[in-house]
């Protein structure tokens, strides 16, 4: 049985890259300066994806407690490569941080120019990137421990988060995401799926209000953040 789920897997991630390949070549060159438009595609090409998975009992959704979320800073729990693609395929108009390499990769390049933010750059640049999508209307999602991570774990809370709610003066959805198994963990292949489905949990949190937060020090407003977003991401 894991050996047919291994096959599945392959054949997800097959589709996933034929249509990542036909978006960046085919699509993308044309439209990628209409980032809503292009935000759209990409969160319901995900849907696509990630219903697919589900379909073929790789893994399930226990989606707790998911509100309409716009125009905020999302943080979120790390348990898997593949968790941002559930975000986005769950929240449409989001983006997140990448790795710079991918802005330069002729296999994506349009595709990831075109909503996300490239996180290998000079702080300020960062800062004024994420700004600017947030004004336009967009969510930020940020993995805050920058680190994949079980239920049992809890590395520490990077302020990169509360910087970006701050600058952009945003609030910041913490969501929680966790695994019943690994899956997609640190240095697992794509192909070692579990003998049985995976049930990720998916629950949002109470928005942080980050008026609530500032004070006369933007070091303590930031430790404050942080501290809060720690809270609500470990419930401890």
């Amino acid at each position: 049985m894991k050996y047919i789920r291994s096959i599945f897997a392959v054949f997800c991630f097959f589709i996933f890259g034929i249509g990542a390949v036909i978006l960046n070549f085919l699509l993308f060159p044309f439209i990628k300066n209409n980032k809503e438009l292009c935000s759209d595609i990409i969160h319901n090409t995900w849907r696509f994806f990630v219903n697919l998975m589900m379909f073929l009992k790789l893994f399930r959704l226990d989606v707790k407690k998911l509100k309409k979320i716009e125009n905020k800073v999302i943080v979120s729990t790390h348990p898997s490569f593949i968790d941002i693609v559930i975000l986005i395929a769950l929240i449409p108009r989001s983006t997140c941080f990448v790795k710079k390499e991918l802005a330069y990769n002729p296999i994506l390049k349009n595709l990831v120019t075109s909503i996300f933010i490239t996180n290998e750059v000079e702080l300020d640049e960062l800062k004024a990137e994420s700004k600017k999508m947030l004004d336009r209307g967009f969510n930020v999602i940020i993995f805050p421990s920058g680190i994949r991570h079980r239920r049992d774990e809890f590395p520490k809370i990077r302020k990169g988060a509360s910087l970006v709610a701050l600058n952009a003066g945003k609030n910041i959805v913490p969501v929680r995401m966790f695994s019943d198994r690994d899956f997609l963990f640190i240095n697992q292949p794509f192909y070692a799926v579990s003998d049985r489905c995976v049930n990720f949990e998916i629950e949002q949190m109470r928005e942080i209000n980050i008026a609530d937060f500032i004070g006369e020090s933007e070091i303590i407003t930031k430790q404050r953040l942080t501290n809060k977003i720690e809270d609500e991401l470990y419930g401890l």
